[in-house]
């Protein structure tokens, strides 16, 4: 199997983080996603999206992170991705909250726009009223997290056992350190996010994304 990935990208990290913990062995293609090659062909035609990751197992292809988490996973026979009917429906619930609650507005509305160059508004007004808006939404998905999803009984998010919604959750989660936020102010949210970063593959998968976050320090940024 082949992974096209970049090791910035926040969707690239959960499979890569995947993979290297469950030794799945993966043929790794970089898409150089700060030279604009994932608009270019030939990866135009592996991915119209111009988006990465992409997973390819032989004649199929596979886009967007959370799909092709749950194929390794089946692919594995993973533990991870439960096969009884309900827990897998908690997995899958999971893993849609993140990319249509968590990712939306923590992602694109609070740290792509202080991090990325692309993502800036084109004026400082734009810029501060989108970080205001973005930081408030973004704190409101925090505190559910903290709050509902983990709570003091749950150190996971499906509850007692680690599965792939922690995998995926987490390189979402970890953006807040890039911004400059401790995440003390969740603490249920930041004990989790330590036990995912214990696990022996997470800071090889996270060298390139942490050393861009190092990169930035000294720069004015707006925590959550």
């Amino acid at each position: 199997m082949k992974l096209y990935y970049h090791p910035a990208s926040t969707t690239s990290r959960p499979v890569m983080l995947f993979a290297a913990e469950q030794r799945i062995p993966l043929e790794m293609q970089l898409v150089d996603l700060f030279t604009g090659e994932h608009q270019q062909a030939p990866f135009d035609a592996v991915n119209p999206n111009h988006l990465v990751p992409v997973l390819e197992d032989g004649a199929f292809r596979l886009t967007e992170s959370s799909a092709i988490l749950k194929y390794l996973a089946d692919k594995i026979d993973s533990p991870l991705y439960p096969k009884e009917l309900q827990a897998r429906a908690r997995v899958n619930e999971r893993m849609d909250w993140v990319n249509t609650q968590l990712c939306r507005d923590f992602a694109y509305g609070a740290v792509y726009p202080q991090i990325f160059p692309l993502h800036k508004r084109r004026s400082d007004e734009a810029q501060s009223a989108q970080l205001q808006w973005g930081c408030e939404r973004a704190q409101a998905w925090l505190k559910v997290l903290d709050q509902h999803i983990l709570g003091a009984q749950n150190p996971y998010l499906c509850g007692a056992q680690m599965t792939i919604a922690d995998y995926f959750a987490s390189a979402f989660v970890a953006l807040a350190e890039i911004i400059g936020s401790d995440l003390a102010a969740y603490p249920q949210l930041r004990a989790w996010l330590g036990r995912m970063k214990a696990l022996p593959s997470w800071a090889a998968v996270n060298q390139v994304i942490d050393g861009y976050a190092a990169s930035l320090k000294g720069q004015a940024m707006v925590a959550v």
